[in-house]
């Protein structure tokens, strides 16, 4: 949020002039009451619970599409809000039902990146905020935060993998055109996707350790700080992977908001850490500031992109894995613009690429969800226990469910005239 190929170009001209879908889908009102909402997440022990954040520090409960009184956890005292900052991510660990783990990531009064690791308390609604720990990096006499130089591209979302680690999105520190170049500097945690191992004893100084097949563990490209899974990043606004369980290929797929000009769709097969996506020297497909030499080469083409006139800042989906929407729509990735409040899906062929996956047949479905004035400023997707998909209106303060056609009530037969 803020606010190379052919195959990128292409994905830009369809979207511009965007296709028409077979079957027209339907936005309708979920959940709604919310104060400036930035992520749906489902609650893994409780098909009927959802929980919503609210940007000044809030986590909301949300059961059968009734929005709770009570809160699941408030850290208002905790973060500062505001612009891009604030509570801005929650994850649940795998293994919740069991460790009663969640972990959060927001900005800390100082402004400052953190993600803190809290429990379950005894009621399944609520987390306890006495059980906060604040990981820290870099070991147990490292700073229990990551500093933010500027107060924009914070990244924040927070993601657990098929393998079961954490990835965490990270912006550039913020600023323009990232003027300390820290999305391509080994020894910056900023501008990059952190990958890291939580599934450690609550007395580890750390409160996680590097996973030993991490690209840059044993030196691999260049020389950088283990937690990084890869390069290159401005600001990651929503990234998810394509769910395996429901038949997913298990990719990384990243929507990265562009500067001035590109908004783009990264894509990541799984697994296939070590990449770089290009920030500062390329913004989208184009080459941006080039004065420095990127950390290493190749640089990671985006699947999709594009301008400015278009939209101005991109909210990352979901690849669609569930079954109300369709056969039509499975294994099309869904994304939006965070300011003209527009959604297009398109469809993703895997292929052995750099970039991994070849990009067709996008369509905007921003008029057949209700336009602007239904959908508002889209700050992320959600899906529920069902892989259905949900999108987080942050002007309306709505979570809205996305829906199948209508369908006609079908022909009646056997007529016959009845005369009086």
């Amino acid at each position: 949020m803020q606010t190379f190929s052919s195959v990128a170009i292409v994905g830009l001209l369809v979207c511009g002039i965007a296709g028409e879908a077979e079957a027209q889908l339907r936005a309708s009102g979920y959940a709604s009451g919310f104060t400036s909402p930035l992520a749906f997440v489902q609650d893994p022990t409780d098909r009927t619970v959802q929980l919503v954040l609210e940007q000044g520090g809030r986590i909301r409960v949300v059961r059968s599409g009734t929005v709770l009184q009570t809160d699941f956890l408030d850290l208002t005292r905790a973060v500062l809000s505001g612009g891009e900052r604030g509570l801005l991510g929650l994850a649940f660990a795998p293994d919740y039902s069991t460790s009663s783990r969640l972990y959060v990531n927001f900005t800390n009064i100082a402004g400052n990146t953190v993600v803190a690791r809290f429990r379950r308390s005894s009621n399944p609604l609520v987390a306890d905020a006495s059980s906060r720990f604040d990981l820290r990096w870099g070991g147990a006499s490292g700073p229990s935060f990551i500093a933010q130089p500027f107060a924009n591209h914070n990244g924040g979302n927070l993601v657990f993998g098929p393998d079961g680690f954490l990835y965490i999105g990270l912006g550039d520190g913020g600023s323009m055109n990232d003027p300390a170049n820290r999305a391509q500097n080994p020894s910056e945690l900023l501008g990059k996707m952190l990958r890291i191992d939580v599934n450690v004893p609550d007395s580890h100084p750390s409160g996680y350790q590097v996973p030993p097949d991490n690209p840059f563990v044993a030196g691999g490209l260049v020389a950088a700080r283990p937690e990084i899974w890869s390069f290159g990043l401005r600001n990651p606004w929503r990234y998810s992977f394509d769910d395996p369980a429901r038949g997913g290929t298990g990719a990384l797929v990243i929507g990265d908001v562009g500067q001035d000009q590109w908004e783009e769709v990264d894509y990541e097969r799984r697994g296939r850490g070590g990449q770089n996506y290009g920030w500062r020297n390329r913004e989208g497909a184009h080459d941006n500031v080039t004065s420095l030499s990127p950390a290493f080469l190749p640089l990671i083409e985006p699947i999709h992109e594009y301008n400015h006139a278009v939209g101005q800042s991109i909210t990352g989906g979901y690849v669609y894995r569930g079954r109300l929407l369709g056969s039509t729509y499975q294994g099309r990735y869904f994304f939006a613009d965070y300011v003209q409040g527009r959604v297009w899906s398109l469809a993703l062929v895997p292929d052995s690429s750099s970039a991994g996956a070849r990009v067709s047949n996008v369509i905007e479905h921003t008029a057949e969800l209700g336009g602007r004035a239904q959908l508002g400023s889209i700050s992320a997707f959600g899906i529920d226990a069902d892989g259905e998909l949900y999108l987080v209106s942050y002007s309306l303060g709505a979570i809205l469910k996305m829906l199948p056609p209508q369908t006609a009530p079908p022909t009646p037969s056997g007529l016959r005239i009845i005369r009086p």
